[in-house]
């Protein structure tokens, strides 16, 4: 019988097999007498290119605090967060042999971090590492590093296989840190590196919009290790000459009679739905019309906390599903249109093995006359009659196209769903614009294709370019997505989050005046989302204005003045933020 050789006999005189070579030590010059100098505008310091950032006084104070300690930024989208972990990175970095780890949520943001700290820094050893969790990608090893970026999952699942250990991390940054709460990859690691790191430790973490309620704000400053956190507004005093305006407008629409009449009977059908549950004994504390999304995922919840067999819950959480069905059908109605509805209804019945629930919603009488209404109507008007919204984003991008300028006009509109961003690309190129697609990488069937991360950096490239003058996104283009130059901003729809109408409304007014055009719908849920922002953004600051002063009182007068209250504009009213 062969025996089987040994991985040590093929490896000849060589090093022995799996030891790694040490990383060459990287120069560290002396320290300049304020750590950064200012030349000609720009910032100079060993690490840094010549003349490659220019030297804003706000961000040189905020990265000095984040050299003296763990700190968490908050400063409006295109102010430069990026440049103020780059400015501490480049000292951690002169300072010792350790390593830099920056984390951001999405490969397209580890991507642009990668690049823009390239472009910033003398050339470091650098590695990337992004991917799906089935399937991660690698570029470069932590071994033999100086600044790793990475999306936060598979640094965690690589600490908890014992891959390596965050003792050598002289900074750890956390970028969009707002989503440090819950189950989120950034808590665990973050937990790890407050344990293990060295005694020097730093922390960064920075967002444009660290949330709207005290629970949510205060659990991210406890993740992190309670930084000192420093806030920075567009009307401060050091900072507003450094930025542009953005003017917020509001136009409004009216449902027309088909699409009230699909809505009718989808309410119908939903009330019905809700007394079946209350006569079960649930949703006896709120109006059945007031429930929300999450209501309805709080009462799944709280069907399999009441006490007694499943079989008696099998009731229950079948109405729950239908009426959270109802509940998305009637809002993809009221907010984006005909056409998103009756995809919605596509892909119910398209489902291999659709549950009870589905095809009790696709065979509902109210929902079957719902769906004749919305189907006679589309053929009738085409697919401008799916929502009026449509008619109106039209003349609002057309304004913009025919506007003078000196260079093609870039237009980035937001959608919530991925039917809506078809059919408004489907609309658009009917009036002869070329128009981009920007989505997540998940596919949902053949008629919902994701984009493959090499897909979303080439669609990204040719906006910046100009090869089209209008990109329609998904909420995966409203963190940290550096475009520059947008002329304009469109929400197809209000957002009730304070966190996603800011990193909306951040993606302009970055290097010229930024405009933002919202689309409302008169009696409908467009209304109380926008309110809903409004109070959340406005609590959002009384919050972090009391966490800075409660940490550094210096801070107190750092925030500024307080800006006028936010309201939604009656309709027909057009009105700026």
């Amino acid at each position: 019988m062969t025996r089987q050789r040994s991985l040590e006999e093929f490896q000849g005189a060589g090093q022995p097999f799996g030891e790694i070579p040490a990383a060459p030590s990287r120069p560290h010059p002396p320290a300049l007498p304020n750590i950064w100098e200012v030349e000609d505008g720009y910032v100079v310091h060993p690490l840094l290119r010549p003349r490659r950032l220019r030297a804003l006084p706000f961000q040189l104070d905020l990265a000095r605090r984040g050299l003296d300690g763990s700190l968490l930024v908050v400063l409006p989208t295109g102010l430069g967060k990026t440049v103020i972990a780059a400015l501490i990175a480049a000292e951690r970095l002169r300072q010792s042999d350790r390593r830099v780890l920056i984390l951001a949520p999405t490969r397209p943001l580890v991507q642009q971090h990668s690049a823009s700290f390239a472009d910033w820094l003398i050339p470091l050893k650098t590695a990337r590492f992004t991917g799906t969790v089935s399937r991660p990608t690698r570029e470069g090893s932590w071994e033999r590093c100086d600044i790793l970026f990475a999306t936060p999952e598979i640094v965690r699942n690589d600490l908890a296989n014992g891959r390596y250990d965050l003792k050598e991390i002289a900074l750890l940054v956390f970028d969009e840190c707002h989503h440090a709460i819950g189950k989120y990859a950034y808590v665990p690691i973050a937990e790890r590196y407050l344990q293990e790191g060295p005694a020097d430790r730093r922390i960064l973490g920075l967002t444009a919009s660290p949330g709207g309620r005290d629970a949510h704000i205060e659990e991210v400053v406890e993740h992190l290790g309670q930084p000192q956190v420093e806030a920075r507004s567009r009307e401060d005093e050091g900072v507003r000459e450094f930025i542009q305006p953005i003017d917020v407008e509001y136009r409004w629409v009216e449902l027309p009679a088909a699409t009230r009449a699909v809505r009718d009977h989808l309410r119908l059908a939903a009330r019905a739905t809700a007394r079946k549950l209350q006569q079960m004994g649930y949703l006896r504390t709120k109006p059945i019309a007031s429930l929300g999304v999450k209501d309805l995922i709080q009462l799944r919840a709280e069907i399999f906390a009441r006490p007694g067999p499943m079989v008696r819950k099998f009731g229950p959480l079948f109405h729950q599903l239908v009426l959270l069905h109802l509940h998305q059908l009637e809002e993809r109605v009221e907010t984006q249109g005909l056409e998103p509805f009756l995809a919605y209804l596509r892909r119910l019945s398209d489902k291999p093995k659709p549950t009870r629930g589905d095809r009790a919603v696709l065979n509902h009488p109210e929902v079957a006359a719902a769906r004749r209404v919305a189907e006679e109507a589309l053929a009738a008007g085409g697919g401008a009659a799916s929502h009026p919204k449509l008619d109106t984003l039209v003349e609002v991008v057309r304004e913009e196209m025919e506007s003078a300028r000196d260079r093609p006009p870039r237009i980035l509109v937001f959608a919530q769903y991925r039917d809506t961003i078809e059919t408004i690309r489907g609309a658009l190129q009917e009036h002869g614009w070329s128009v981009g697609r920007f989505v997540g990488q998940a596919s949902r069937g053949s008629r919902d294709r994701g984009m493959p991360q090499s897909e979303q950096a080439q669609v990204l490239q040719g906006f910046r370019q100009g090869a089209f003058p209008i990109l329609v996104a998904s909420s995966v283009a409203e963190e940290g997505l550096d475009v520059p130059d947008v002329d304009l901003v469109i929400f197809f729809e209000s957002v009730a989050s304070e966190i996603r109408a800011i990193q909306r409304r951040g993606r302009t007014g970055r290097s010229s005046v930024g405009r933002v055009t919202i689309l409302l719908t008169e009696d409908t849920r467009d209304v109380g989302h926008q309110r809903a922002e409004a109070r959340r953004e406005q609590s959002m600051r009384r919050i972090v204005r009391r966490l800075s002063r409660a940490r550094h009182p210096a801070a107190e007068t750092s925030l500024g003045p307080r800006p006028p209250k936010r309201r939604t504009p009656s309709p027909r009213e057009v009105s700026p933020s």
